[in-house]
């Protein structure tokens, strides 16, 4: 049995609720060291203070964990799905001593770009060994990454950990023998400079490949939790935060990264020559649509100016005109809606829009212009697959060269924007999900939910409120505010 008050433990486990829930383990001091989900928190909080269950661990880890464990706490939500949500959040947040599926990823295979290097190669590892390096993934299945470096090597001629390059008499390097120059369909011989332009080319394309992957995952966790196969739900989500905190730190590598063009004057001089642009587009916005199924459908429109972020300009949409799944009429609406406030404020518009996506999304925009009854201004979409540039004109699409300074921009903006989505859509899950916490509470009805929540702005604050507090809320009396204030009070 665990250590500490075991008697008032037993006595609070037996009045817990036959509901699914999150839990947080506590030692001694009062420090989170575990945080589980449940589909009953009753019986799944009982097995920690069985008779018996310690010496039945096999694993010394468990055993550890039963024996410091002196309290807890629970959260109450709706259901399965809730809880599987809640409880990565939580572990996020408290980053639990005993909770390793979301804090370990050394388990999954790393791809490690050394820019120190004078011939940077690709190679395989598990472990993050220093800040200089740059690492791609993690990724789960060793096979396929082997197979994705095997075709990266043919297609953009960089080099993989078994190669040795040698430096000629003139200063350039033979990267492998005359033979295999056919096979990789690049030439042998190159420059310092010019091989340092393959790596940034190989460099977007993993970024890119690992961000597919991420949103993969993420459709399959869904799908897992739906068909309420939680487990493998679980499972997931820990291969899908794991991923997430790797692209979040290499976006931060990517900021000193020597390798990796800094988005100045000559990229947006090659942009302007490629697009056929009268001058440098030295302020660009790109718009981007989010969803799941067609829930939470959101959009978000970044801005850069002198090819760099300018944040303070970033703008946030929720769709308004219609509910579902539709990315061009919501495309319509936000990109209207953008240039209209502009319009009326009589504000600059930028030098180039970008659309995330191909001709379907791109008409979506030219549209919402033409229904402004205003000239657009230079207007392309980029397609994901095979980086395609489309044009609201009859100009055929255009393919850039991957190493190209400009397409490298345009690919850092339209990452932006997804990433700014998704950040959104993401916030507003989980609001809801907390949120929904106070369908629960009898006598409390959608009108004075939307009253509470507009009130005091957001859960948390309502969780604070007393009861005097909740009561000035037009439609909620003394008695539904005491009710309130004890339903959402923090289990003691």
């Amino acid at each position: 049995m665990p250590t500490g008050n075991a008697p008032n433990l037993k006595a609070k486990v037996r009045q817990l609720p036959d509901r699914p829930g999150v839990y947080l383990m506590k030692d001694r001091l009062g420090r989170i060291i575990y945080v589980g989900k449940a589909r009953s928190l009753k019986k799944r909080v009982s097995t920690y203070f069985q008779a018996g269950r310690r010496v039945r661990e096999t694993q010394p880890k468990i055993r550890a964990l039963l024996g410091l464990i002196v309290d807890f706490d629970i959260v109450e939500v709706k259901s399965e799905p809730e809880a599987l949500l809640l409880e990565g959040k939580l572990i996020k947040q408290w980053r639990p001593r005993y909770n390793t599926d979301f804090t370990d990823d050394k388990r999954f295979l790393l791809v490690r770009l050394d820019p120190g290097e004078e011939m940077p190669r690709f190679r395989l590892t598990r472990v993050k060994r220093d800040e200089r390096s740059r690492y791609f993934g993690p990724f789960a299945h060793s096979g396929p990454l082997r197979r994705t470096l095997q075709q990266m090597r043919r297609r953009f001629g960089i080099l993989l950990a078994d190669a040795t390059p040698r430096q000629l008499a003139d200063g350039t390097w033979q990267l492998y023998d005359d033979i295999r120059e056919e096979i990789y369909e690049h030439p042998a011989i190159v420059t310092k400079e010019a091989y340092r332009a393959r790596v940034d080319a190989a460099c977007e394309f993993l970024d890119g490949r690992s961000r597919e992957w991420l949103a993969s995952l993420r459709g399959e966790m869904a799908a897992a939790a739906g068909r309420r196969a939680f487990e493998e739900a679980a499972a997931l989500r820990d291969v899908v935060f794991a991923l997430e905190q790797t692209l979040k730190k290499t976006r931060n590598f990517t900021r000193t990264d020597p390798t990796r063009p800094d988005g100045g004057a000559d990229a947006l001089q090659q942009l302007q020559q490629a697009l056929g642009l009268e001058h440098p587009p030295r302020t660009m916005e790109c718009f981007d649509i989010s969803h799941i199924s067609g829930t939470f459908v959101v959009a978000s429109m970044v801005r850069f100016t002198d090819g760099r972020p300018d944040k303070a300009q970033y703008r946030r949409f929720q769709i308004r005109s219609f509910m579902g799944n539709d990315d061009f009429r919501a495309m319509e609406e936000v990109v209207g809606r953008r240039y209209r406030r502009l319009q009326e404020e009589k504000k600059t518009f930028p030098d180039l829009v970008v659309i995330d996506g191909g001709r379907g999304q791109i008409g979506a925009a030219l549209k919402a212009f033409l229904l402004l009854e205003c000239e657009p201004p230079a207007l392309i979409g980029l397609a994901k697959k095979e980086e395609t540039i489309f044009f609201p004109d009859a100009r055929a699409p255009l393919r850039l060269s991957l190493a190209h300074s400009g397409l490298q921009l345009l690919q850092r903006l339209r990452d932006e924007a997804h990433r700014f989505a998704n950040t959104y859509n993401a916030d507003l899950r989980s609001k809801k999900i907390r949120e929904s916490i106070l369908e629960d509470i009898p006598g409390l009805g959608p009108s004075r939910r939307a009253a509470l929540l507009a009130h005091f702005g957001n859960l948390d604050r309502l969780r604070a409120a007393t009861a005097a507090q909740i009561a000035e809320v037009k439609g909620v009396g003394p008695r539904l505010s005491a009710e309130i204030a004890v339903f959402l009070a923090t289990p003691d």
